[in-house]
């Protein structure tokens, strides 16, 4: 039984898979002094709230916060008695390597959405991400990553507003009403909102034309469905790209 673990900027997922599904996905909040010990605890309480009984026989792990990945390996080791993969260390193999400038190190997270999304795809696609970050990740024909966009986040976009101008208020990302608010809240979220549909219509349609051709777009991340509610944005949303990504990258490891 496979444990995949995602570790972001702001929240670190587990997803236990069987081989045909995820059996339960568990979510915490990022914490690089997290230990093994408290991992495990955290861990074996909400699983054994699910009622589930398997045994862990392999771990990977993508993280974008390297101070959690030492923890995170011991918490493998310590209570699994395995060597968990690590997504970007060289003993980690991917189905397809990226092609970008040399000595450039791109994010676990994006070659994870990269062969998430080829294989249930195909080539030739941009891939959205709302995550602490807004990412655009740009996959080949053939499922290389070849390069993309990184913008500041929604919810880091908002929290910038509040820290940085005293009279701003904190502020939840919501569907406003209308384009022109009439109080503080209604325009903060309205530029916020209209604002991130206009960053990703624009920078889709110009990575398109520059590599012209037409390209699907594959929304992910808990606030691509809000977006889409609006407009057309994605040709499909995955809500567990990443995870399924690195089921794709574990396969591949264990076949080789």
């Amino acid at each position: 039984m496979l444990l995949a673990i995602d570790c972001g900027n702001t929240n670190t997922v587990f997803a236990i898979w069987d081989g045909g599904k995820f059996l339960c996905t568990l979510r915490t909040s990022t914490h690089h002094a997290r230990t093994a010990d408290a991992y495990f605890t955290w861990y074996s309480t909400l699983v054994k709230h699910y009622g589930i009984d398997v045994e862990i026989t392999d771990v990977i792990i993508s993280s974008t916060v390297p101070r959690v990945v030492f923890n995170l390996r011991v918490f493998a080791d310590r209570f699994f008695g395995c060597r968990p993969l690590v997504v970007g260390k060289p003993e980690c193999r991917l189905p397809a390597e990226p092609r970008v400038d040399e000595g450039t190190i791109v994010g676990p997270d994006r070659l994870v959405n990269s062969a998430g999304a080829f294989s249930r795809h195909g080539g030739d696609l941009i891939v959205v991400d709302f995550g602490t970050a807004t990412t655009f990740d740009v996959v080949s024909k053939d499922g290389n990553y070849i390069g993309g966009v990184i913008a500041p986040g929604v919810n880091l976009s908002l929290e910038a507003l509040h820290m940085a101008a005293a009279a701003l208020p904190h502020v939840d990302i919501t569907k406003p009403q209308k384009v022109v608010g009439t109080n503080t809240v209604d325009c903060m979220q309205s530029g916020v909102f209209w604002g991130y549909i206009g960053l990703v219509k624009e920078c889709c349609a110009r990575i398109k034309a520059e590599r012209d051709r037409d390209m699907k777009v594959i929304g992910t991340g808990g606030l691509a469905p809000l977006f889409a509610e609006t407009e057309d944005l994605f040709d499909v949303i995955e809500d567990d790209l990443t995870m399924h990504g690195l089921t794709v990258i574990h396969d591949y490891n264990k076949e080789g």
